[in-house]
């Protein structure tokens, strides 16, 4: 019995992206060239990234099949994508290649099987990494690494004065029940 398979993943994915997006829109375009440090991406250099991991799961995974990772030339795969990032962008570009994306990546992710999940792939011998993992291990880190910037950008949208959606969301929800208890309260003999 499969507890989280492909249609979770690609749902998951979605979520993730969804809110992905949602940063991308909180972040007025005259900041979308801010750093948090100089040696480190922009808020567009970093949605741009964002935009490029899934290609390479797509093309190891979906495209190429790999069951091993070693011999993949990814540094000539990601080579071009890591130029994309230093292109000039707009924001609407960017969002719409965010939109694009997760539509594109939640698609193949939810068509896939079980059983192509659950195969094994040999990793690149490297300190501490395992020597295979599973298609579904590999994908689930689409959404691992887009988390791990999204957390950056959203660092960003603090630095720039900006309450990250999430945040406000959470404290609207506290406020409410605040209220709730307080309504429930008052109406106490």
């Amino acid at each position: 019995m499969t507890y989280y398979g492909a249609k979770d993943l690609a749902s998951a994915f979605r979520t993730v992206r969804d809110n992905t997006i949602q940063v991308a829109n909180d972040i007025g375009e005259g900041h979308y060239g801010f750093r948090a440090t100089p040696e480190t991406r922009s808020v567009a250099e970093t949605l741009i990234h964002i935009t490029n991991i899934p290609k390479i799961a797509h093309e190891t995974q979906v495209v190429q099949k790999l069951k091993t990772m070693v011999g993949f030339d990814f540094m000539g795969f990601i080579g071009p994508l890591a130029a994309e990032e230093k292109r000039p962008h707009s924001k609407a570009e960017i969002v719409k290649l965010l939109t694009e994306g997760r539509d594109f990546t939640a698609g193949w992710i939810g068509s896939l099987s079980d059983e192509f999940l659950g195969e094994s792939v040999g990793m690149f011998p490297a300190p501490g990494n395992p020597p295979t993992k599973t298609r579904f291990e590999m994908l689930l880190g689409l959404k691992e690494h887009e988390m791990h910037h999204r957390s950056q950008l959203m660092l960003m949208e603090r630095m720039l004065g900006i309450v990250p959606h999430l945040t406000r969301r959470m404290q609207e929800m506290m406020a409410r029940r605040q209220a709730e208890a307080q309504a429930q309260q008052a109406g106490k003999p």
